[in-house]
């Protein structure tokens, strides 16, 4: 008895996020899969108890995209537009008027954030869904972030590593 309620006792701790999983985070292109289509990317990733907002920013010369998607990893959740980092690279889109079911869970102590979401795109040979398995892991030392994505469509990973930006310090 003693044990179970120890184990419910700890059970929010395990699993919440990661404290430093939050901020600003800038893609490391030396160091990621190619993007040929953006010159600089930046994760912004704030949380907000069990939801977790996903904002890419991102900028190739003059044109600037923001795409959010927030998943909660109390309850799976219908995300419309499902943002997807190499979308313009690979001129893939998500289907008008669907959405993509997602769900999301805190692992390994909270140091990873797994995704995974079936997303409805429209690709040159008609419409199809694709199985996305995203896990953002927080490294040692709490400044790199890296991004794994995994595709049913795609036999390789794409890998992403993020540095974590400094917040700008003002007099």
């Amino acid at each position: 008895m003693i044990r179970l309620l120890l184990c419910l006792a700890l059970l929010p701790a395990v699993l919440a996020a990661h404290p430093a999983f939050a901020g600003r985070w800038r893609l490391d292109p030396a160091q990621s899969t190619a993007l040929d289509g953006w010159t600089a990317v930046d994760l912004v990733v704030r949380l907000q108890g069990t939801k977790v907002d996903l904002q890419h920013d991102m900028a190739w010369r003059a044109t600037k995209v923001t795409g959010t998607n927030t998943v909660d990893t109390a309850a799976p959740v219908e995300i419309r537009n499902f943002f997807r980092i190499d979308q313009r690279h690979q001129a893939v889109y998500a289907q008008p008027q669907k959405t993509a079911r997602t769900t999301a869970a805190w692992i390994d102590g909270g140091r990873t954030l797994r995704v995974e979401a079936l997303v409805p795109l429209e690709i040159s040979q008609g419409d199809t869904t694709v199985r996305h398995t995203l896990e953002y892991r927080l490294l040692e030392g709490d400044n790199t972030l890296l991004l794994i994505e995994l595709r049913s469509s795609r036999p390789r990973p794409l890998v992403y590593r993020f540095t974590r930006v400094k917040e700008e310090v003002r007099p």
